[in-house]
């Protein structure tokens, strides 16, 4: 349904690499940024390359900054990408060439809230079914379960609504027509979690009835959710699996360490010579150690440096995990 093959996008700047901020690899330590070359020019797709099955939940994984919302705007037709040797189609039709078939069988639902604030519910609807040549009624089969819990507001005005009944009426918009495919921006961003999980619910009934989803979200949680997933970061997918096919194929072994004075011990943590990484996860710190190391000796170490009633214990790991390790080996060079 979706293809895309060497995928580039770059935005020039003209500002040069004086000043970057580089990205913390795990050990406490900058690392340069990647993503932009001397000139300044970053960027933003660099060579992505993945495919989207017809009626899948497929998720982009990802950080602010990735190239979730350039890879979307390509694909919807929004923006050109690099000249090259690249394809990118959607249900067949290239994005550059077959623009405006695209634009008649995909919903888009930007990351931004983007409807008119200053029209009611009911006349928002209304405006995008006339875009497409269509009416509310003649589709409405399509958007009752998502527009039936927010019909009774149906004269307030777009800028009054709450941000779930936002995302409500945002995503009624972009099925008006009936679409093939849809595109979620980051649709949760911003959400409280009764609503986001009432819009996984959603998207569940609209993958029944054999739409394409594809949707983004920095929400690691979220991932179970999809069908598949991509992971992506600095302008890369960095693996493209099952939720459960990235967390298998984590190779590294995995602690979760909790105690007293967390971020004294993260440092700590981190200088340790056979830790290899460590970040914080919630309430514990997951830590890849070396081969050597055991669980009792870790804790003894840091019962040396000061840390009483530490709990080290191996865990299984999640996507998260698997993004963190993917993550620093892009970012790290060692892709």
């Amino acid at each position: 349904m979706i293809v895309v093959e060497n995928l580039h996008k770059t935005y020039s700047t003209g500002l040069g690499r004086k000043g970057k901020k580089g990205k913390d690899n795990g050990n406490g330590k900058g690392d340069g940024d990647r993503n932009s070359n001397r000139n300044g020019d970053v960027k933003a797709l660099n060579g992505v390359t993945f495919r989207v099955n017809k009626g899948e939940i497929h998720g982009i994984i990802g950080p602010d900054g990735a190239g979730k919302s350039t890879l979307f705007r390509i694909l919807t037709s929004l923006l050109l990408p690099d000249e090259g040797p690249s394809k990118v189609t959607v249900a067949g039709y290239d994005v550059v060439r077959d623009f405006r078939e695209i634009r008649q069988i995909i919903g888009y639902m930007p990351g931004r809230f983007s409807l008119y604030q200053d029209l009611t519910v009911e006349e928002n609807l209304n405006f995008f079914a006339t875009l497409f040549n269509t009416t509310v009624k003649e589709n409405y089969h399509v958007i009752k379960d998502i527009y039936g819990q927010i019909e009774p507001f149906k004269d307030r005005r777009a800028g009054a609504l709450s941000g779930g009944m936002k995302q409500k009426l945002a995503l009624s918009c972009a099925l008006v027509h009936r679409p093939t495919v849809l595109f979620l921006d980051e649709p949760t961003t911003g959400v409280d979690p009764v609503s986001r999980q009432e819009f996984w619910e959603i998207l569940d009934r609209l993958s029944e009835q054999g739409i394409t989803i594809l949707v983004s979200t920095a929400y690691m949680d979220e991932a179970n959710r999809c069908t598949r997933i991509s992971l992506m970061q600095a302008g890369r997918f960095m693996a493209t699996d099952t939720p459960k096919g990235i967390t298998e194929s984590y190779d590294e072994l995995l602690w979760s360490v909790e105690g007293e004075r967390m971020p004294a011990l993260l440092a700590e943590l981190r200088a340790h010579p056979d830790v290899k990484t460590a970040f914080a996860f919630g309430d514990n710190h997951h830590v890849t150690v070396k081969e050597r190391l055991s669980v009792d000796a870790l804790r003894e170490y840091l019962t040396g440096k000061g840390f009483n009633e530490v709990r080290v214990t191996p865990i299984e790991p999640t996507v998260e995990d698997a993004f963190m390790k993917a993550s620093m080996e892009v970012l790290n060079g060692n892709e």
